[in-house]
């Protein structure tokens, strides 16, 4: 007993890892349906708060069990930064829903849909990159996951100062200009953060080889 209160049960990080990103792949999927068929309603804004608290307490558990644990599958700040950037995911797409519904925006708008098939195409191969680490030897198959997220990154940089422009020449209302701007800028910028955590998954298995 007292071996067992000295050398904890080992914490598996590849479980919490998995469960972490498919609260992101669920944030992605969520967020497409959202913007396709319908306006954020008090039942959509709550189901999207449901899964960010999910995804923040997945977060500190990762982060509490980092704290506890000596002996780590990969090294402390990696596990650290992988953690934090799948849980800004989650929270940047909860910011989107929150201010479609604080500014009113009704109604499928195209560009925020292209936005958020695009979102969910790299969440899913976030996913995948995770996933793998369990696997790091098979460093190939992480690696294309890898450079699809970073492909998928450039698209959205295109796509965003093409809406953008689109926005400035056709609408006049400088507050719906203003929305807009923030909406586009936010669903990009969850695209440079699935790319952060590319980065960290291939530092990772630079680290593993």
């Amino acid at each position: 007993m007292l071996l067992v209160r000295f050398f904890p049960r080992e914490f598996n990080f590849f479980d919490a890892f998995d469960d972490h990103v498919s609260l992101a792949v669920e944030a992605a999927v969520f967020f497409k349906d959202l913007v396709s068929k319908r306006e954020v309603d008090e039942v959509a804004l709550g189901k999207m708060q449901t899964i960010e608290h999910q995804a923040d307490e997945a977060t500190h558990i990762i982060i509490d069990q980092l704290n506890k644990t000596f002996i780590t599958p990969f090294d402390r700040e990696d596990i650290h930064a992988l953690a934090k950037e799948l849980d800004d995911i989650v929270d940047t797409v909860a910011t989107i829903v929150n201010r479609m519904k604080v500014y009113r925006l009704t109604g499928p708008n195209k560009n925020l849909i292209e936005f958020a098939a695009v979102i969910e195409e790299s969440v899913r191969a976030v996913a995948s990159a995770v996933q793998g680490l369990r696997h790091v030897k098979n460093a190939k198959a992480i690696s294309k996951c890898c450079v699809e997220i970073n492909t998928l990154e450039n698209v959205g940089d295109s796509m965003r100062d093409r809406v953008l422009a689109e926005l400035f020449e056709i609408e006049k209302d400088p507050i719906v200009v203003i929305k807009w701007k923030e909406i586009y800028e936010n669903a990009e910028t969850i695209l440079d953060i699935c790319e952060d955590v590319a980065n960290v998954v291939e530092s990772i298995v630079v680290k593993q080889a």
